[in-house]
């Protein structure tokens, strides 16, 4: 394996992240939105990783890649609220399944993964830079 997929495994990582803190912050953003209809109310996404393998070639493939991104079935929050005026007919509001501590849990893991991808990527930057040295 050479030094080069590292990288790009590194910054299929990277990637990765991204989009999950992308929809991290499209779900907080979302948290208190207000609907009066069951359907048109925001729901949780997530994104599901899936992993790159590819041995076909001489040099093997890795890495990760976002297969999807999927709506939460967690049950949406009914409130009893008949004077806001987005209430249906029988006085409820439609609230996302949105759980804000558990986002934030979200960016803080996907954050610290970017941030480990970095590392990884500048290790390998100091090895090649290293490796290059010692041929002089």
């Amino acid at each position: 394996m050479s030094m080069f997929t590292i990288l790009d495994i590194s910054g299929t990582a990277m990637h990765a992240q991204t989009v999950r803190l992308n929809t991290v912050a499209s779900n907080m953003a979302n948290a208190d939105s207000i609907s009066s209809n069951k359907d048109e109310t925001y729901r949780s996404k997530q994104p599901v990783f899936q992993t790159i393998l590819d041995q076909t070639t001489l040099e093997p493939k890795g890495g990760v890649r976002v297969k999807e991104i999927v709506e939460s079935q967690a049950p949406l929050k009914m409130e009893y609220n008949p004077n806001h005026p987005m209430a249906n007919e029988e006085g409820y509001i439609y609230r996302p399944n949105v759980n804000v501590v558990e986002e934030m849990a979200n960016m803080m893991s996907a954050s610290r993964s970017y941030e480990t991808n970095i590392e990884v990527m500048n290790t390998s930057k100091q090895l090649l830079l290293r490796t290059i040295q010692l041929g002089k």
